[in-house]
């Protein structure tokens, strides 16, 4: 009985400190369509912060980014809490401030998703948040694209908003690529970088052409098993398959974050928050999967690279 109950408070310790802390988490990818790379690229990826706030103004997680030197950041989504009595001003402050680092492309998730769609039911408004967002010149993406050149390589962003209907918990619709391309169109001959908040439908997404998708939502499954992954998804999905990290899709690669905040149930048990980091390169034999290499490197709480933040 003591045991147990040593077990719970050391649970209970390691739950609070997971909620105070973040970590930079690294992947390498290589494509044939990257060939054009003439050096690497970095993207900082971010995703479900919630209004989380680290340190003041959220300056550590801020200087954190800025660290990286990233050539690209994109946000993934559910950046604020969209529900009565939340107030994304802050959040809204601290995106703004990553366009002082590099260019910066932002899509949606369920959050802000929600708050577009169905205005009537929340105080909040979310074409202000938009508003303060295009004002800072961050490129928002709502079910549109940009294309750019690096090197001589074509690079294309898209931010993916899918039905409401499947983000439901109990009776959610199955994706259909169709659907997707009456959102987004048909992919294109450049490298193809999605934005799409859900991870379940991570097969669809390359199905429709995908060669990086980038997902949050699942917030690492909550609880994290060492070997296995995450416990529970927000939909209620048992050990979801896409919790949390970098995953061969066919001939694309998946990155889940694991998202750097909470809400409802503010939980994180072996599950620390975090920021990711992605290499884009030309060629490596790392992890060779249909002209995907992927590596997975998390850098130490107290090291460069995976540095740890206080609230």
């Amino acid at each position: 009985m003591l045991m147990l109950w040593m077990t719970g408070i050391l649970a209970v310790l390691e739950i609070v400190r997971e909620l105070h802390i973040f970590k930079a988490t690294r992947y390498r990818v290589s494509s044939a369509k990257l060939a054009g790379l003439r050096s690497t690229r970095k993207i900082i990826f971010l995703s479900d912060l919630h209004n989380y706030c680290y340190g003041r103004d959220n300056d550590t997680l801020f200087h954190a980014i800025e660290k990286e030197r990233p050539d690209l950041i994109l946000v993934g989504g559910d950046m604020l809490l969209r529900s009565d009595g939340n107030d994304y001003r802050g959040t809204a402050r601290f995106l703004s401030r990553l366009t002082d680092i590099c260019k910066v492309y932002c899509a949606n998730g369920n959050h802000e998703q929600k708050l577009k769609e169905q205005p009537w039911r929340y105080e909040q408004s979310y074409q202000e948040y938009k508003a303060l967002l295009v004002k800072a010149g961050i490129h928002l993406l709502e079910n549109e694209s940009d294309e750019f050149e690096w090197d001589e390589a074509r690079i294309r962003v898209t931010g993916l908003e899918i039905p409401m209907k499947a983000y439901e918990h109990v009776r959610r619709d199955r994706l259909k690529v169709r659907e997707i391309e009456e959102r987004i169109g048909e992919s294109k001959a450049a490298y193809e970088i999605l934005l799409a908040h859900h991870p379940a439908y991570t097969k669809i997404y390359q199905e429709w052409g995908a060669d990086l998708i980038l997902c949050g939502h699942y917030h690492g499954g909550v609880i994290g098993i060492p070997g296995v992954g995450g416990v529970i998804a927000p939909d209620f999905t048992l050990f979801p398959r896409y919790s949390g990290g970098c995953y061969p899709v066919g001939n694309a690669a998946a990155v889940v974050s694991r998202g750097l905040g909470a809400h409802s149930v503010p939980v994180r048990l072996l599950n620390p928050a975090e920021i990711v980091v992605i290499e884009l390169v030309e060629s490596e034999n790392i992890l060779y999967n249909n002209k995907i290499a992927m590596k997975e490197s998390i850098g130490e709480d107290d090291g460069d690279s995976g540095k740890t933040a206080g609230l």
